[in-house]
């Protein structure tokens, strides 16, 4: 018997070198001075955002389950009356004021995500003055460890912050080289309505209430040095500490929150209880001991992709398959900042700059989302105001499914897990929606939700209110789960009822059209207005390019699931059969691009951020270079048509698309047009771009262009479906001739590292960890292409011509 499969194993088997590389690191020589200065820590519940002040310091406190309001009612009884009408006005051709029409059947804003508070920490006299150069502040992505470092009156003085996932806890070690040196104030704050008190000589204790409903509690402990220095409390809400030599913060946060259906005034928790037995659980850890398991935790995670990319050739032997996440020693130019880095990359392009986003965007989705938390909402889980842009609510019609682009190919599956949990709670919700709203069976989303599980549509518009597509579109994702990781277990009790409800509701919205098509009517293509036959601004019409391409594809996971499940001859999937091949085609515009919507409507903003009539490019699988080279080719007009200018999640969705069509050139002027350092006090002068702590910017700041960025490097990299793998379709060869990347992982269950040398294949092994099935697949490079067979426990070494030279056990 084989023993069970280890990919940290395979990834010595290169035949490259290790050479010195840059580290993963985050830096700035200065604290800073706006929010998006500040560096973000996580443990997919509890994030803070750190500072690094000198004389004073802050840390921003977020828990993903503080929110406004509670659950509300997310039916309209009127619905059903005004959709027909909006129905007849389509059918007439009457889109303007069917357009008009439709906002009777908008609903309510969503909630609005909170901040939870502030740790402030006040240092003494000595902190006045500080040797500037000595100052540095920094955050490793290989132990998502955040340091701050100074000199002041000859003593230096380090600041490590981490949030620990396995201890449910934010720490902060602060220490002095010089014994007793260390003296400080320290209290807890917060915008919300609050009290805070000391219990006892070493806590601080805050509780507070977010606007009509959940409740808070954050319990700060301080540890100091064991006979050195001395505690003291201030105005019963402070803490002084006067000449430690060190000192460890540890703050555990919690909430009333009891799930979406739960009434916050009806919440059976009590935060401050539930903060204090997390605290009791470490009391005996020492701080050595709380970092270890902090980084054991991470780094089983962070460590399963490492990606190295280089321009020069004398650094061709690189052994990407024996780094475990620890780049080697800093080089002179590791000193310039993370800014500056970004600055530069107009004319330098530095390589390693491009790996230190992939991992930042990995880093990003194990900090703000684990199993058992909330789902990564528009800021992931950092946000510093009481309402947030956008209410930082999660937005389906592309924001929230982009988060999770980066789960499955870059080796993260369960960073996904609490999307799953909350597209159950939508379903809930959805099936209400669906029978008031619409009197359709099923479940709907529309495009915006909430930690109540909103499903129906948005206040306002219906250019954005009015699209009942993203339960469907989030069904892709459970399809997906499966096909990466071939967890049937998963498919059948979790993803396939999701899925069998939502292709009910498809069902039921699908009704009949001219020329014996099914139609989606009234149809919006998210956020995007056209001009109507008559000359009038318009967004209702029927049939958008992007519902049909989400009903395909959902239509076809469902097929697909039920052959898996031995499901195939159900009632549901028959319905689901017949109505495929009715569905409204794609279609190709008079000037040869891809048609936004079922009639070739005028459209007044060819520049237009979103890009949704391309969903069957990517994330879909219904456009491909194979089967429909004629639609790709009008989905690369298409792309040259929108242009570069955007949002972050917008420019980076372009890329994914650009890489999908296997054009590099673009994809990578994609990743390059990110690359650009946002002003934080002239936000309105850009559009997309970086910030200096590499948050992606709309602007304001939005997670999501950081997820989209890592997918789409890695879909450059491979891409993939059941039957296929290609290995480097989209690789810039000359911005990227030689590297290697290591762990990502492919449909199939399949895993993935690649080497290459002056833009060629050097070679490629596959190996698969999932004992239950051997993957027969086409592995493609370039105009190669091999059949081969994958068993567990055994990796497969292809060179460059795709030659199976060696195998061996995993």
């Amino acid at each position: 018997m084989e023993g069970k499969a280890t990919e940290r194993d395979v990834w010595g088997a290169s035949t490259m070198e290790k050479t010195t590389h840059k580290a993963l690191k985050i830096r700035s020589n200065e604290a800073a001075q706006h929010w998006t200065d500040a560096l973000p820590i996580g443990n997919g519940r509890l994030g803070g955002m750190i500072w690094g002040g000198v004389a004073s310091d802050t840390i921003n406190l977020n828990d993903d389950t503080l929110w406004t309001g509670n659950p509300g009612n997310y039916t309209n009884p009127d619905a059903p009356k005004v959709l027909s009408e909006v129905r007849k006005l389509v059918n007439d051709g009457k889109y303007a004021e069917a357009t008009k029409a439709a906002v009777n059947l908008s609903g309510n804003p969503s909630e609005a995500y909170q901040l939870l508070g502030d740790i402030k920490i006040d240092f003494d006299e000595s902190h006045a003055v500080y040797d500037k150069e000595t100052y540095e502040r920094e955050l490793d992505l290989d132990t998502a460890i955040v340091k701050v470092k100074y000199t002041a009156g000859g003593i230096n003085y380090t600041r490590e912050h981490f949030s620990s996932s396995p201890d449910k806890i934010l720490v902060t070690n602060i220490s002095a080289s010089k014994p007793g040196s260390l003296s400080f104030t320290i209290y807890l704050d917060s915008k919300l309505q609050h009290e805070s008190s000391v219990q006892g000589q070493n806590q601080i204790t805050m509780e507070g209430g977010a606007p009509m409903g959940i409740k808070f509690s954050a319990v700060l402990e301080l540890k100091i040095s064991d006979g050195t220095g001395q505690l003291h409390v201030v105005d019963d809400k402070k803490i002084n500490v006067k000449g430690a030599d060190w000192a460890v913060i540890c703050l555990a946060a919690s909430s009333s929150f009891d799930g979406p259906f739960t009434k916050a005034s009806e919440s059976k928790k009590n935060p401050t209880s539930e903060s204090q037995k997390v605290l009791d659980l470490i009391k005996n850890l020492s701080y050595a001991e709380l970092s270890a398991r902090h980084l054991n935790d991470y780094q089983k995670l962070f460590h399963r992709v490492s990606l190295q990319l280089s321009k020069s050739s004398t650094t061709v032997e690189k052994d990407l398959c024996s780094v475990t996440g620890n780049q080697s020693k800093a080089t002179e130019d590791e000193k310039m900042s993370t800014a500056q880095r970004v600055k530069s990359f107009k004319t330098d392009e530095d390589p390693s700059f491009v790996e230190l986003l992939f991992q930042y965007g990995r880093y990003l989705l194990i900090s703000c989302s684990r199993p058992g938390t909330q789902a990564s909402n528009l800021q992931g889980i950092w946000n510093k105001e009481i309402y947030p842009p956008w209410d930082g609510a999660p937005h389906a019609n592309i924001n929230l499914q982009m988060n999770y682009w980066p789960s499955l190919p870059c080796n993260l599956k369960e960073c996904q897990e609490p999307l799953f949990d909350y597209i159950s709670s939508l379903a809930v919700n959805g099936t209400k929606t669906a029978k008031v709203n619409y009197e359709a069976s099923g479940w709907v989303v529309h495009q915006v939700s909430d930690i109540w599980a909103k499903t129906s549509p948005d206040r306002g518009e219906a250019v954005w209110a009015l699209w009942p597509m993203g339960g469907a579109w989030l069904c892709t994702h459970l399809w997906e789960h499966y096909t990466y990781t071939l967890d049937k277990d998963f498919l059948k009790n979790k993803a396939y009822p999701l899925m069998e409800g939502c292709a009910l509701f498809l069902l039921d919205w699908l009704i009949e059209g001219p020329g014996g098509y099914l139609e989606t009517n009234p149809s919006t293509s998210p956020e995007h207005m056209f001009v109507a036959p008559d000359g009038q601004p318009a967004s209702v019409s029927y049939s958008s390019t992007m519902d049909m391409s989400i009903i395909r594809e959902v239509f076809s996971a469902v097929v697909s699931a039920s052959e898996v499940l031995g499901n195939s001859q159900d009632d549901l999937v028959k319905k689901v059969l017949k109505a495929q091949s009715r569905l409204y085609p794609t279609k190709i515009a008079k000037d040869g691009s891809i048609l936004e919507w079922a009639q070739d409507f005028e459209d007044p903003e060819v520049h237009h951020r979103h890009v949704s009539h391309l969903f069957g490019l990517f994330p879909g699988h219904t456009i491909t270079l194979e089967k429909t080279p004629d639609l790709c080719k009008a989905a690369d007009f298409t792309l040259q048509k929108r242009g570069e200018e955007g949002p972050g999640w917008s420019t980076t969705w372009k890329a994914a698309l650009w890489a999908r069509l296997h054009n590099s050139d673009n994809a990578y002027g994609m990743v390059k047009h990110l690359i650009d350092l946002v002003d934080p006090d002239r936000e309105a002068d850009f559009e997309g771009g970086l910030y200096s702590n590499l948050f992606t910017a709309h602007p304001p700041f939005q997670i999501d262009g950081n997820f989209g960025v890592c997918a789409a490097i890695a879909e450059m990299l491979v891409q993939s479906t059941m039957e296929d793998l290609y290995l480097l379709p989209a690789l810039p060869r000359d911005k990227w001739p030689n590297g290697a990347v290591k762990g990502l992982k492919a449909r199939g269950g399949l895993t993935v590292a690649i080497n290459w040398t002056k833009g060629d294949l050097h070679e490629a092994n596959l190996w698969s960890n999932n004992s239950n099935s051997i993957s027969t697949i086409r592995l493609h490079y370039r105009e190669y292409a091999v059949t081969t067979k994958v068993k567990f426990g055994r990796v497969y070494t292809f060179n460059k011509i795709l030659k199976c030279i060696n195998e061996y056990p995993l």
